[in-house]
């Protein structure tokens, strides 16, 4: 090894190599004990960044542990390969989009295969294949036939850039802004092929509860997307007010709109509607509009549903409040969406932030109808409203005969009393509008026929491919005018393609169900093995694809489901959002000039420093920032076990099997099985900082005196393996020096039967006592300890201890002396009451005496070996009172000889 490392270039290199021969990594289909594992797929964008990093050796470590723990490991890689940036840097390079796409990918697949990544290859997917894309076609038309799939006039938004239809969930920002490129979003009519998501929207959210494996944060986000209300839906007749001026001239009736469904949440707030709102693109709203020059500048101009303000315009007509009879003025207000509710809404300013601010400003009537729950026998006090509004559940007032009801009992009563009135559920989930104007994405399986309309294209006649990419503004398959002509597969006559593609989170949607059966060619996946593989065990990505991928993979399993015999009804049972790696605690980026190369990182230090350096830093689902001193600080510790294992393996150790080895043994197996459960947990910092400290406790051994040989070579066998998920290349290395036959990927996990809570309690003891002995070395000005005893506290302590913490009694101390053998202590007893009595609500057993004095005595070497001192562990019975005064169960009395 030279003074620079071990050559970490060349041990990657030759057992990547191995690997790649054995085929390790190749998942069979047919398994006994099926664990999947998965990270979500990336977009090709050309080099792997240190995000990419983090979440794919995340997966790795954990496919890797459940492999040595004896699993059958499903570990696949693929692409997203599909999206708008591939189609606009072919158009910037004057090249396709596919030669730029593969480009990509075989770039971000070696860089993969050099971090050392287990991937089956052999199960590798791009979803801008024919051979993929073909049966995201023939989903739509499964879905199109079980009446998921809709094809309607809708406003959606468009980014006038990457000139394409853009999600709810791709709009960022107040701003409102293209999640791609940063543009404002625009409003746009135009026909959308929807798929019917709302009809899960139930089971979608009533299922959330059962992901117990997911993130609390993650499953409220979807919660929140889905929003479902229960509430009630009212009548109330619009219309224009009697006697009143009407803009329309002398003689005219005035104008009836009919009755106008409103949804509320807070029917028994009925009393205090004032006003009535419309939403600016209600079928009212407009019609006015066509003869109102104000109601028409407001809407075109005005109307900002993001705004900090709700704003609106005066209608001039009235709305019948069904419940009281009176009328109310109608406006229209940018704060009153068509797409959420029915698009009106009975505005309550006494009861509704929002409402009471928009009553504010435009001089409306703010009137109290709840007040907050009165003291029994007492009447209910009015809250003042003018200031802000009052919005808890509370008791009615100045609601007639419904006054002195609770806001819940009021509810009930309302909606069974008024005749227009009836129970509705509403949601903010919107149906899944999939059309794209773009050429780079899976094309829509319909032809438009003058005499049959918009056909399914046959599952006999899929795939239907992509034509040559045409270098042109807008979407390039509308000037593929070859490809557009067609014949209509239903009556044969003349007919034109769909030129609309898909949203490519339709390919993420089941992406996963084909990694069981990639090369299947009747059927999206093989039925059987998906029903033995599934769901995903453990799926990690980020938290950025909380709404959209999740809830969309959610949708598309529950369908699937009940219509293809899927056994699952969820596609994931765990899943860990990892946290962002930060340089100088900002998110690297290009735009930032802070990106650091995992390339450039692999090159100088190695693949297993690297993955190494970034799972201990942090938990998995936390940030952490990027440290070149802790890069350098993970390579110095694998060349030291580097060393270590050479060093062992050149020295042939044959030291005796005595305390000393006692405790090095007590400590690799507390290693093993605190480690183990860590990497259950995926709490990878903390299974690699015990792995860690073991190295550090066997290299001190080796220092303080000739080891052990079976100890010394079980423990660094121990730590090898346990490294292994997270630096397999030189856990190969070092396997393979230790004379072990076969690759460490394929040996069996390290076990160790331990009883956590005793392990617990002897590490504790033995920090303590080191940590003690430090204390009075420095507070004395000790510089040159000549001697060190540690006593062990008597019996009837640790008698006293247990009593103390299993009692509830208020006098603690009268029930110590209860006991004779404690009694009989005199003031040594009553001493140590008192502390404890103090101390009550830390108090916690410790090991029993002879065991805290085993513990003492096998590590009493670390001691010595930390003061140059002789160390001596001592029983009670062996001091005098004067020493025992100090000594406490799990704290013994320290005496230095100086």
């Amino acid at each position: 090894m030279s003074d620079a490392g071990y050559d970490h270039a060349a041990v990657e290199r030759r057992w990547q190599e191995a690997w790649d021969e054995a085929d390790v990594y190749r998942t069979p289909d047919d398994v006994d004990d099926p664990t999947y594992v998965l990270g979500m797929y990336p977009y090709p964008s050309g080099k792997l960044h240190m995000g990419h990093v983090r979440n794919y050796t995340i997966t790795d470590a954990y496919a890797r542990y459940r492999r040595l723990r004896g699993d059958d490991v499903l570990h696949p890689m693929g692409w997203d390969a599909f999206g708008l940036p591939a189609e606009n840097a072919a158009k910037e390079r004057d090249t396709n989009p596919r030669d730029w796409t593969f480009d990509c990918i075989e770039t971000m697949r070696d860089q993969m295969e050099s971090m050392g990544f287990g991937y089956d290859w052999d199960r590798e997917i791009a979803t801008c294949t024919p051979e993929y894309y073909r049966w995201n076609q023939w989903l739509f038309a499964r879905f199109h036939e079980e009446g998921l799939v809709e094809r309607r006039d809708a406003e959606v938004n468009w980014c006038p850039h990457c000139e394409t239809v853009l999600a709810d969930e791709q709009v960022e920002g107040e701003a409102e802004l293209c999640w791609r490129c940063d543009t404002p979003v625009e409003q746009r009519e135009l026909e959308q092929w929807f798929l019917r998501i709302t009809e899960y929207a139930d089971e979608l959210l009533e299922a959330i509860d059962d992901l117990e494996g997911w993130p609390n944060s993650v499953r409220q986000m979807q919660r929140n997307w889905i929003g479902r209300q229960y509430g009630a839906e009212l009548e109330f007749p619009v219309g224009e007010a009697q006697g009143g001026s009407n803009g329309r001239g002398e003689g005219t009736e005035p104008r009836e709109y009919g009755s106008v469904e409103a949804f509320t949440t807070r029917v028994d707030t009925v009393y205090g509607a004032t006003f009535f709102a419309l939403a600016p693109d209600h079928s009212i709203s407009e019609e006015l509009a066509e003869e109102d020059e104000e109601i028409r500048h407001f809407i075109e101009h005005e109307a900002d549903p993001e705004g900090d303000e709700p704003n609106g315009v005066s209608t001039g007509l009235t709305a019948t409040n069904p419940v009281t009879g009176g009328e109310i003025p109608v406006y229209v207000a940018d704060f009153v969406l068509s797409d959420v509710g029915t698009g009106a809404l009975m505005a309550v300013p006494g009861h509704d932030e929002r409402d009471h601010a928009f009553a504010e400003k435009h001089d409306l009537d703010v009137v109290p109808v709840i007040a907050p729950e009165p003291e029994e026998d007492e009447e209910p006090t009015v809250p003042d409203v003018g200031e802000e509004a009052y919005t808890e559940d509370g008791v009615l007032v100045n609601s007639g005969e419904y006054s002195g009801l609770d806001s819940e009992s009021a509810r009930e009563r309302l909606t069974e009393d008024v005749e227009s009135a009836e129970e509705a559920t509403q949601y903010q989930l919107r149906d899944w509008g999939i059309s794209r104007q773009r050429y780079w994405g899976t094309p829509i399986p319909v032809v438009h026929c003058d005499d049959c309309g918009p056909v399914v294209v046959p599952a006999e006649d899929l795939p239907v491919e992509l034509p040559e990419f045409i270098n042109t503004t807008g979407n390039p398959l509308d000037a593929a005018e070859e490809w557009k002509r067609t014949a209509c597969p239903d009556c044969g006559g003349e007919a034109e393609r769909e030129t609309d593609t898909m949203d490519t989170f339709v390919d993420s949607s089941w992406y996963f169900l084909r990694y069981v059966s990639p090369d299947l060619e009747d059927a999206p996946f093989d039925l059987e093995r998906a029903n033995d593989w599934m769901p995903v065990d453990q799926y990690v990505g980020g938290i950025e694809h909380a709404v959209m991928h999740l809830l969309y993979s959610r949708f598309f399993t529950k369908v699937l489901a009940d219509n293809e015999g899927l056994e699952h009804r969820e596609p994931f049972t765990n899943l860990l959002a990892q946290g962002m790696v930060q340089l100088e605690g900002e998110k690297m980026s290009k735009s930032k000039g802070n990106v650091v190369s995992p390339q450039r990182i692999v090159e100088e230090y190695g693949a297993d420093t690297a993955r190494l350096f970034m799972m201990q830093a942090a938990q998995p689902e936390r940030d952490f920032d990027w440290s070149e001193e802790g890069v350098r600080s993970t390579y110095a510790f694998l060349n030291r076990l580097k060393e270590m294992i050479e060093a062992f393996v050149e020295g042939e150790p044959d030291g005796t099997d005595d305390a000393i080895a006692s405790y090095v043994d007590g400590e690799i197996d507390a290693t093993i099985a605190i480690a183990s459960e860590k990497y259950d947990d995926l709490t990878f910092n903390r299974a690699l900082r015990q792995t860690q400290d073991l190295v550090r406790t066997l290299r001190q051994y080796a220092d303080y005196t000739d080891p052990h040989a079976e100890t010394y070579e079980r423990g660094l066998s121990a730590v090898v393996r346990l490294l292994a998920p997270v630096t397999p290349h030189l856990a190969e290395e070092l396997h393979d020096e230790l004379g072990n036959d076969g690759f460490v990927v394929d040996a069996d996990w390290p076990t160790a039967e331990v009883d956590r809570d005793r392990v617990e309690k002897r590490r504790r003891l033995v920090e303590n006592t080191r940590e003690d002995v430090r204390d009075i070395v420095e507070v004395a000005g000790i510089e040159d300890p000549q001697a060190i005893d540690v006593v062990v506290a008597p019996d009837w302590k640790y008698d006293a201890l247990e009593i103390a913490v299993e009692s509830d009694a208020d006098n603690l101390i009268g029930e110590l002396m209860q006991e004779s053998h404690i009694r009989e202590q005199g003031d040594a007893a009553a001493n140590y009451g008192q502390d404890l009595q103090a101390e009550r609500e830390a108090l916690s057993t410790t090991l029993a005496p002879d065991e805290e004095y085993d513990a003492l005595e096998s590590a009493a070497w670390l001691i010595e070996r930390e003061f140059d001192a002789p160390v001596r562990v001592v029983r009670a019975d062996e001091v005098d009172e004067r020493v025992l005064e100090n000594a406490a169960p799990g704290r013994p009395a320290i005496e230095i000889d100086d």
